[in-house]
């Protein structure tokens, strides 16, 4: 072959090697994140081990687990502070780490009992907790320290009062619920508590229901840790860990009672409408959550009026929003039945706006109804500040008066300061909080009546496909970094759940 020919070939070579490389079809990654871990509830491993096994092979992200109790591994995860992602089978021991400040957001997955596991065909005749005191019985559970399981059946028994008399005779104590099942299916003990979903593993157990136990489910829940560096990656794990056409499919192939968790989508979007007055105040809020969680939100400010006009005739769309953020309770009341139940996050006072130095001498609402002057009010059936408005100056019998001097009616208050600001008005009757950002070319005057407010609810819709991501949402609107915000925009506070690690909003 002449040197020629051989370059030739050899270029042809290196082409079709380069070709493969770049174009080969490769597992999707998660934002290039190459690995998380994970500490894991070691009586849940089954199915998570089912699921880690599908992400690792869809995205190529290598998930490294640490599975024992409950317990063990919260003190493992405050000595170390580190760490992406922690699931306990008992949500006690999240919101303990989140009072901790080692947890954020939290996911629930399935629900668990405890049950009393016996061998298969229960030769012993085991029925009640007071069967497990015979002297014929060897029984074992699970360290209350260290599980989930161990912590619920003391917490259970404490309270019917017949912790103090089983105690003494347990014969075993192990770290973790799988090593009581496992005691109890090779004959070591007669008797163990474990969860159902656990009993439902193994053919070599019967499970025997106690009512106390029936009456206290707990939720099996998995958590983003404060040390995680990578939250938008460990979030759609976890996301992916609740679909219900995901996890969930793992979850229920090994016999636990799941949640109905959202569709799983890479990067789902979610919908929110909210009135105008809210903008400034969630803005932020908005884009950090979109950039914590890998998600899309598509806003829409508008007069909450227009906005409530607009889903009543959007019932049953695809494109009804998955959230809405009123300006006022009146025009969330007119929608209630689409969503789920509301919360009041946030107030503002209705005041009367005027040219800074007060040019015309407005003094309150009844000067507002002076010869010459021109007024802005928000409409009232396309504004919740117009309605209130209007309800406001009827009660005080001024609403014939004052609305002969109205020159505009708009559908939100920030509409009626600008054109205050560039003098085609003399006054106008808007939010406090929208005059938090040009208190340098206006005055604001109170308006001295009980009613002259608005409180701002948060509610997730009914139809939408992505509740527990829009319920995330709400946590965020709730806090603290977003409660400053509110406060910053001239908004009083109102919810007391302000207690979420800045992790979720910063």
């Amino acid at each position: 072959m002449n040197s020629s020919l051989r370059m030739f070939v050899v270029t042809i070579v290196v082409v079709v090697v380069l070709s493969a490389v770049l174009f080969w079809p490769r597992p999707q990654q998660s934002d290039d994140v190459r690995e998380l871990f994970f500490y894991c509830a070691a009586g849940i491993k089954p199915p998570i081990e089912a699921t880690i096994k599908e992400y690792e092979k869809t995205y190529g992200v290598k998930i490294r687990t640490d599975y024992r109790g409950s317990g063990a591994l919260l003190s493992a995860i405050e000595a170390s502070k580190r760490g992406d992602l922690y699931l306990a089978a008992d949500a006690s021991y999240i919101e303990i780490a989140r009072k901790k400040g080692l947890a954020a957001e939290r996911l629930p997955v399935a629900r668990l009992r405890p049950v009393i596991g016996v061998a298969a065909g229960n030769p012993k005749k085991i029925q009640s907790i007071a069967d497990l005191m015979r002297p014929d019985v060897r029984f074992g559970m699970a360290n209350p320290e260290a599980a989930s399981v161990g912590k619920q059946t003391k917490r259970i028994l404490t309270a019917t009062g017949e912790w103090e008399a089983l105690e003494p005779t347990i014969k075993v104590y192990k770290p973790t619920v799988t090593e009581i099942a496992n005691d109890v299916k090779l004959g070591a003990i007669d008797a163990g508590i474990i969860w159902d979903a656990t009993a439902n593993q193994y053919p070599e157990i019967d499970l025997v229901a106690v009512d106390a136990f029936d009456a206290k489910t707990l939720n099996v829940t998995i958590s983003v840790l404060t040390s995680c560096e990578q939250p938008a990656a460990a979030l759609r794990f976890a996301r992916f860990l609740q679909a219900r056409d995901r996890g969930m499919l793992h979850f229920e192939k090994h016999g636990y009672q799941t949640v109905d968790g959202d569709p799983w989508e890479p990067q789902p979007h979610l919908v929110l409408y909210s009135g105008g007055v809210n903008r400034m105040a969630i803005e932020e809020t908005i884009g950090d959550f979109e950039k914590r969680e890998g998600v899309k939100i598509t806003s829409v400010f508008n007069g909450c009026g227009i906005l409530t006009a607009q889903m009543k005739t959007m019932k049953g769309s695809k494109d009804f929003p998955d959230a809405y953020f009123s300006c006022d309770v009146s025009f969330m009341n007119q929608v209630e039945g689409l969503f789920l139940a509301p919360r009041d996050i946030s107030e503002t006072d209705m005041v009367v706006v005027v040219p800074k130095g007060n040019p015309k001498n407005i003094a309150g609402l009844e000067t507002l109804a002076g010869p010459g002057l021109k007024i802005g009010v928000a409409h009232p059936s396309q504004s919740a500040l117009g309605a209130l408005t209007k309800s406001l100056l009827e009660e005080s019998d001024l609403y014939s008066i004052v609305h002969k001097n109205v020159r505009v009616e708009v559908p939100t208050a920030d509409m009626l300061v600008n054109q205050l600001k560039t003098g085609a008005l003399d006054a106008a009757i808007v939010y406090e909080a929208n005059t938090s950002q040009v208190r340098d070319a206006i005055d604001v005057l109170p308006i001295e009546h009980a009613r002259a407010k608005a409180i701002q609810p948060f509610a997730v819709s009914r139809a939408s496909k992505h509740k527990y991501l829009s319920e995330r949402f709400q946590e965020a609107l709730l806090s603290r970094a977003s409660k400053d915000r509110f406060e910053h925009t001239g908004f009083r506070w109102l919810s007391n759940d302000a207690q979420l690690s800045s992790k979720i909003s910063n």
